[in-house]
């Protein structure tokens, strides 16, 4: 480190800084990014938006979120009393004082959990592990709550919005015409459930936000280091994956340790503003070097999967991360973007411009899709076909909605498919949900002073942007891992939003 910081390159670069900082584009920069600030504060259009809404502001009030935090912290209460009647044998006995130490460290545990269980490869994996996983998380959280009076599941945090999606999920399964087959796809959204309830409980410091993308960031460099291996070995061109004829230079596409380039793409969305926000907060510079490796892997193997409609999240989402974190270097980001299009290869350059080729049969596929998927919607608006992908492909098949040569998997687009699986409760309880993790994050970032716990938090909102708009040409949860990744985010939005808010609100107290 002392070597780095009396190199001449050092030097160089204090000297460029020094110069920037006094020049006119700086003075530009600045003004430009004070403008871009003002937008959430006074633009007519984004006002609404950001505003939150009547049914968010009576949830943590009201007689149903008082009855539900109830019941899932019922558990809880009953270990505290059994703990108080027996308190001496417990504060005697090793296992138990370790349990409950472990338990106070939940957030840490998960940090290392959600590395292992995402880094498992595709042939080994077993969606029953993200289940089992969270439960185990759950038991550290009540064995701390156990040991201490002052822990219990935040559902007020959590919001309304994912508590109408859940019990839409939950109806799915009822009205479904394939009601076994939901059920399996009813434990995934349990898991993912689970995951959002332990993650915003567990959460009560900016350390442990910085665990859990520290947990996220291995994950970017061990898949993307094997999704680098795959391309140095030779990995074989699968034809299905794109179209020869347009993309002959094309190499093949990574998949890492999933079962489709798309989807481990959707990983890298989901995770890697994270990474970034790890490098920003990162107080040692072992730390800020591992998690720049960590970032510079992930965004190769984006890069390699070649899947357009990742290309084009991240982008929204790195501008997003911008916006909220430092709003004055936006200019600079886009000049950046401008200047690194020349060194672009060439077969990225030929994919991107794929995007607007009507006769990519990649992009053209997906037509026929989103018409099945809008006919079951016409259908059966209010219902749906029936929670979880099989549901809608027996519903699509007996009603004859789709002619394409290749199979109906799904809808390839998250918000199509969604409605088509739970109906309109399930649409407004996923939209609901996604714009209030954003809303939260974003007015947490813009009221909190710097730290850790906002520059994470906006890393959060910038993924969940990144993937919504890659949602929009693909179904995001057509393999359950993801679905829990992007839960997972979520949870990290809102549960960064929380410490935000509780450090202004110290800030703000009267000494």
């Amino acid at each position: 480190m002392t070597l780095l910081k009396e190199s001449y390159l050092c030097h160089l670069l204090s000297l460029l800084l020094a110069a920037y900082q006094h020049s006119a584009l700086h003075r530009l920069a600045v003004r430009l990014g004070a403008w871009c600030s003002r937008q959430i504060e006074e633009s007519a259009i984004l006002r609404p938006l950001c505003r939150e809404g009547a049914a968010a502001r009576s949830w943590p009030d009201s007689q149903a979120c008082k009855l539900f935090s109830r019941l899932v912290n019922l558990p809880g209460r009953l270990l505290r009393k059994f703990y108080l009647l027996l308190e001496g044998t417990f504060e005697t006995s090793f296992f138990a004082q370790l349990a409950f130490r472990l338990g106070d460290e939940t957030a840490v545990a998960e940090g290392w959990l959600i590395l292992l269980l995402w880094i498992i490869p595709y042939e080994y994996w077993n969606n029953a592990y993200t289940l089992m996983a969270f439960l185990l998380l759950l038991l550290l959280l009540h064995a701390g709550a156990m040991g201490r009076g002052d822990r219990r599941l935040d559902v007020e945090a959590i919001g309304f919005f994912p508590a109408l999606f859940f019990g839409a999920v939950v109806l799915g399964v009822v009205f479904s015409l394939t009601r076994n087959a939901s059920t399996r796809f009813l434990v995934y959204h349990i898991s993912a459930a689970l995951c959002v309830l332990v993650t915003v409980s567990a959460l009560r410091s900016a350390e442990e936000l910085k665990r859990l993308a520290a947990g996220a960031s291995g994950c970017v460099a061990v898949s993307s280091l094997y999704a680098i291996f795959q391309r140095l070995s030779g990995l074989e061109v699968n034809e299905s994956y794109v179209d020869m004829d347009l993309n002959a230079d094309m190499p093949s596409r990574v998949l890492s340790f999933f079962d489709n380039p798309n989807t481990f793409a959707e990983v890298l969305i989901l995770l890697l503003p994270l990474t970034l926000a790890l490098i920003l907060c990162s107080k040692h510079f072992i730390s800020k070097l591992a998690a720049s490796a960590a970032f510079v892997l992930g965004a190769a193997a984006l890069g390699m999967t070649y899947c357009r409609a990742a290309w084009i999240g991240i982008a929204c989402a790195m501008v997003v991360m911008i916006f909220l974190w430092k709003p004055k270097l936006l200019p600079l980001f886009f000049a950046l973007c401008l200047l690194a299009v020349p060194f672009l290869p060439g077969s990225i350059w030929n994919r991107i411009l794929t995007i607007f080729d009507a006769s990519d049969s990649s992009t053209n596929s997906r037509f026929p899709l989103f018409k099945a998927g809008l006919e079951v919607i016409t259908r059966r608006p209010l219902s749906g076909a029936g929670l979880g992908t099989a549901a809608v492909q027996r519903y699509v098949k007996l009603l004859n909605f789709y002619h394409a040569r290749t199979p109906f998997v799904h809808s390839h687009n998250i918000y199509i498919q969604v409605w088509a699986e739970m109906g309109v409760l399930g649409f407004v309880g996923f939209v609901g949900s996604a714009l209030w993790g954003v809303k939260r994050a974003a007015y947490a970032v813009r009221h909190c002073a710097s730290g850790a716990a906002r520059t994470i938090t906006a890393a959060a909102c910038a993924a969940l942007c990144g993937a919504l708009v890659c949602g929009l040409a693909d179904y995001l949860w057509n393999y359950p891992r993801v679905m829990c990744i992007f839960w997972f985010v979520f949870a990290v939005a809102l549960g960064g939003a929380k410490l935000c808010a509780e450090s202004l609100n110290e800030r703000e107290r009267p000494v």
